[in-house]
Formats: structure tokens, C-alpha cells, sequence
């Protein structure tokens, strides 16, 4: 992760943790769809990763967990035991763990047979020796490797499938332009050394079936950086790696900071192994600076999703996996800039279905920067990793949890959701014709679709579209008389439509998540307003409305079927033709 930048207090104070809440989000995670690590290696077909065994999707909703840092230990190991940080990970609806790594960890024999008790007593710290006599006694006196291997395999005891990240050659914190560890010759960069310890760390991992993916290097930059000696070198990184472990998936990086793929546009990278590669970038929002909180938030949610395209998701297009293996805000709430990023980046995610991981689990350090105990403002939990830092987020994140297309998911016809980013709901029908719109789980949806210019509801005995009369009253399915509704902004996020008295109206949601027509805000340039309650993405899904992922023809799937959802459709079809 790139230096973290200290903002002002802004609009919110932060939220603590709800226990409604946090009851609502562990069910959300057990009734969306949780892909497990299981006894089979992942390839990737065009460009999703697949489970070999069955050729069917497998999304990775990961975090980051940091083991990179000058005490070369997983990070909260003090806090909590192993296991109960892997039921964390997956109680929040989170399938992998994006593990990183120092190059020493396996290159250096002293460092990485130096025990953990004596990592921390080199750099005097005692109150993490403490903790982990209390919480993890079976680790704190094994070697550093053999405690790096022993969370990869507690992680895979609860089905936790783990994605290993060369993040550094020297331990500590990262990144900066001349720390040395940037760039093929920075002073603790050695092309020879890295390709060794990728080798090892590959050959170690060899036969750990949760272990799922190596990503060759973190963050490449600095004044060294070029893309000769990044084809040159990864080349031959990649191919090592899976000559020493052909079963794992092999992830490359990009050059600035891991934001700039784009000379693979002109000139592919050339393996001799196949189904296997996978290529990643990095999205934050201090990446493009203050633009989010000081700019038209419209505006820049286009400049950005444009340049992102010319650097990276191109390669969606040409048939490459693309993991954005680092993404995140300040979990304290207090950030305006991540506040407004954020919606764009969920969007546009839901809109690409792409893989991701979110950095970070991580609550606080033993050693962040020379502070002990430094806390982790981007952090999903508190300073003592008991709590969720902030549960509103995950809510929103929960819906990309869940893969909305791609082999094996055929499930239906292509059709639209409408996915709000600034809820992580989409929009539901009523129970009847009558009743409003409103958000809802996405897996709760209905499929809809989009012209260009009407929103309808597909596969009803009646038409069914969407309309708005007036503004502040709810927006609701009408079987003729449908509104036009157009993309107006660069977000590509905000649906208009002209009223029966000549004003516009776009999409909102009002304090009891009803669907409703407000006048539209901050499509002026000049505005640095928020619009994030008027944003609506429409994402493609081949998914069955209202299937939570349960295999079909299981006995769960067929008692739902004679459910609720059978019932609810026979009210509005019986309705709507009463209606027209």
C-alpha cells in the first residue's frame, strides 16, 4: 500500500460498531454466495478465474493480512488466536486472505529461522510477546517461516483460500519512490535474489490446497522503473513460479505504484504455460489526490474510470483476469476525499465484476512507521481487532461479494440490475403494483432492462417500466406511460428523466430507502456537492432472482421455490392484469 496521507475531520464522526448491525452483517455473509478454498487448484477461462474441478466461477472477495513488516510476523497474532482471525475474515463475507511477504523471510536463513519471540525482542517490543503467549502460544517460539506457514494452513483449516504477495525484499513499511525495494536493481532488488525466493516460497507452498495464487511483486515504481526490464523480469519471475508450483495462479503486477498496465496494450507478455495468469492493480483515493473532495465528484468519477481504462481494465477486454489486489478508505469515517471515492469505485467494480482485495483487515501494528501499536485508520477492524470498525462499509461491500456473472453461472437471461453504490442495495419491485420501489439485496432482485432510454421489468405478464410524475414522490413500475430516463453526467451513475410539468428529476433515495425523483444535484461543473445517493449503475447478471447460491435442485432452492418470492410473483402478475 502506498504511504497513507492524513486527512481532516470532515462531516461524520466515525461509527462504532452496532450489534443489530453486526448481526445483520453475519447473516448477509452467510446467505450470500461464499466461495470456500477446497481440495482443487483455480485457472482462469478469458477472463474469470475458474475452479478446475467444475469450470465454475470462482470470485475472490479477499482481504489483506500484512506479514511484511520488520517483525516478518502476520499481524494481529497479539490480539486474537489465528483461528478466531480467520472466522473474522470469513464471517464478514470474505473468501481469501491476500498474505503478504518480505523476499528476506526466505532468503535470508538467519531472519527466517529467527524465532517470532526473538523478532520481537530485536526490535524491543514486549507488549506483542505478551499477547501472543496469551492468544497464539503454539507460535510465538517457532521459527518465522515456520510461523509464516503455520497461519497459511490455519487459514485453509477454515476455509480461507490464501494469495501470497512478494511485497517487499526488505522487511518494513512500504512504499516509497527510493526505499530501496521499488524497482530490478534498487539497492535490495537483485532480479537473481527475488527469482530464488520466488521459487522457494512457490516450491514451499507446493501441495497447500488453499494456496491459490502467488503475485510476483507489490507496487513496482521509483526512477528505475521501465517497461523493458518489467517484461525481461517478470517473464522469468512467472515462469518460475510455476515451474515450482504449476497449480497456483500467477499475478503480475503493474509499474507506478501498480496503477499502469497500459504498455500491455501494445505488447502482450509471452509464457509457456497457459490458464494460469492473471495481471493486477491498485485503486485509491488518495491515488488521484484531494479531486474527490475539491472537484465536481461527477466529473472526476469519469477522468478516473477513463484513465482507468487506458491503464488497466482494457485487459478485461482481451480476455485477462484482472484482480485490484489493493483498494480501501479510511474506516473512521472522518475522510471526505475516500467518502466520495468510494461510490465511484464500487460502481464501477459491480459494473465489471471484477475480483478484489481490500486492504486491510488489519486493526493496528506491532511496528507501523517506528509506532508502536500504530493504528490502521483503513483497517475493517478497531485498534484491538474485537470489533468491526466500521459495519456501514461492509454493508456496501457485501453486494461485490457475490459474482454476478461468468462460467458456470448461467443461470438466466442477461439482464440489469441496479445496483446503488452508496448503499450496496439494489432496486426491488413492491409486494404489489401499488407499492413503491425500494432497495433491497441484490440477490433479492429482479431482473431488469435498459434501452437507452426505458427501464423495464422483464418477465412479467404485463409490461412493466419505470415512471416518475412529480418530484420528492416515489418512482413505480407502470404497465404503459414510461419515463425516458438518460445517463446525464460523466459518472456514467445519474438517471434523468423530464417531467409531465417540464422539470427534470433523477433517481434517489429518500430516509426509508423508497426509490424516488429529486431534483438532480452536482451536474453543474462548477458544484462540489455529493451525488452519491442519486448514483445507479445498471450491471449485467446471468444470475437466478433471488438465489442466494444455494446449488440448484438442493432442497433449500426447491422450498424456496414454493416460498415467499412464488408467492409474491402470482400477487403482482394477478394484480397487474387487474391493473392494465
Amino acid at each position: 500500500m502506498a504511504k497513507l496521507q492524513q486527512q481532516p475531520n470532515y462531516r461524520f464522526a466515525a461509527i462504532t460498531r452496532n450489534s443489530v448491525l453486526h448481526f445483520l452483517l453475519l447473516f448477509l455473509s452467510c446467505s450470500s454466495i461464499l466461495h470456500r478454498a477446497s481440495a482443487f487448484p483455480l485457472s482462469t477461462e478469458s477472463r474469470w478465474i475458474v475452479d478446475d474441478s467444475t469450470g465454475r466461477r470462482m470470485k475472490l472477495a479477499c482481504v489483506n493480512l500484512a506479514s511484511h513488516l520488520e517483525p516478518m510476523v502476520a499481524e494481529g497474532l497479539n490480539r486474537l488466536p489465528i483461528n478466531e482471525i480467520a472466522q473474522k475474515i470469513t464471517s464478514m463475507g470474505f473468501n481469501c486472505v491476500r498474505f503478504t511477504w518480505p523476499l528476506y523471510l526466505v532468503t535470508n536463513a538467519t531472519l527466517g529461522s529467527t524465532t517470532v519471540r526473538e523478532s520481537f525482542r530485536r526490535l524491543q517490543l514486549d507488549d506483542p510477546i505478551a499477547g501472543m503467549e496469551t492468544h497464539n502460544p503454539s507460535i510465538i517460539d517457532l521459527s518465522l517461516l515456520q510461523a509464516f506457514k503455520e497461519v497459511v494452513g490455519r487459514l485453509g483449516e477454515n476455509n480461507v483460500m490464501v494469495i501470497l504477495d512478494n511485497h517487499v525484499t526488505k522487511p518494513g513499511w512500504c512504499c516509497r519512490d527510493y526505499d530501496g525495494n521499488g524497482f530490478f536493481g534498487d539497492e535490495y532488488f537483485t532480479p537473481d535474489l527475488w527469482v530464488d525466493g520466488l521459487t522457494r516460497m512457490a516450491a514451499m507452498f507446493r501441495g497447500y490446497t488453499n494456496v491459490v495464487a502467488m503475485s510476483l511483486r507489490n507496487e513496482l515504481r521509483g526512477p528505475k522503473q521501465n517497461s523493458n526490464d518489467w517484461y525481461r523480469y517478470m517473464t522469468r519471475g512467472a515462469e518460475a513460479v510455476h515451474a515450482a508450483n504449476p497449480d497456483i495462479l500467477v499475478i503480475l503486477s503493474g509499474l507506478n505504484y501498480d496503477g499502469d498496465l497500459s504498455f500491455l496494450n501494445n505488447q502482450p507478455v509471452n509464457l509457456t504455460f497457459s490458464k494460469k495468469l492473471v495481471f493486477e492493480v491498485h485503486w485509491y483515493g488518495f491515488t488521484d489526490g484531494d479531486g474527490w473532495a475539491d472537484g465536481n465528484t461527477n466529473q472526476v468519477c469519469g477522468i478516473v474510470i477513463n484513465h482507468l481504462k487506458r491503464s488497466a481494465t482494457f485487459l478485461l477486454d482481451q480476455q485477462y483476469p484482472l484482480f485490484v489486489s489493493e483498494f480501501g478508505i479510511d474506516q473512521t469515517g472522518t475522510n471526505l476525499n475516500d467518502e466520495r471515492f468510494i461510490n465511484c469505485f464500487l460502481g464501477y467494480a459491480a459494473e465489471l465484476d471484477v475480483d478484489w482485495a481490500i486492504w486491510t483487515i488489519v486493526g493496528s501494528y506491532y511496528l507501523g512507521e517506528g509506532v508502536v501499536g500504530m493504528s490502521e485508520p483503513y483497517g475493517l477492524l478497531n485498534w484491538d481487532w474485537v470489533e468491526i470498525r466500521n459495519t456501514w462499509f461492509l454493508e456496501k461491500l457485501s453486494a461485490l461479494q457475490r459474482p454476478f456473472q461468468g462460467p458456470g453461472l448461467a443461470e438466466a437471461e442477461i439482464h440489469k440490475l441496479i445496483f446503488h453504490p452508496s448503499t450496496g442495495l439494489c432496486v426491488l419491485r413492491g409486494l404489489t403494483p401499488l407499492d413503491p420501489l425500494k432497495l433491497g439485496a441484490c440477490w433479492k432482485s429482479d431482473p431488469w432492462s435498459y434501452t437507452g432510454q426505458t427501464i423495464s421489468l422483464q418477465g412479467t405478464a404485463t409490461p412493466s417500466c419505470l415512471g416518475a410524475d412529480q418530484l420528492w414522490r416515489p418512482v413505480r413500475l407502470l404497465n404503459g406511460d414510461c419515463s425516458t430516463w438518460e445517463m446525464i453526467t460523466d459518472s456514467q451513475m445519474h438517471l434523468s428523466t423530464k417531467l409531465k410539468d417540464g422539470t427534470s428529476g433523477c433517481l434517489d433515495v429518500d430516509s426509508d430507502n423508497n426509490v424516488v425523483a429529486n431534483p438532480c444535484k452536482c451536474v453543474r461543473v462548477e458544484e462540489r456537492c455529493d451525488p452519491g445517493s442519486q448514483w445507479f449503475k445498471l450491471v449485467d447478471s446471468t444470475r437466478k432472482p433471488n438465489d442466494r447460491g444455494v446449488p440448484s435442485g438442493s432442497r433449500q432452492q426447491r422450498s424456496r421455490r414454493r416460498g415467499f418470492s412464488s408467492g409474491r410473483s402470482l400477487l403482482w402478475e394477478f394484480l397487474g392484469l387487474a391493473l392494465a
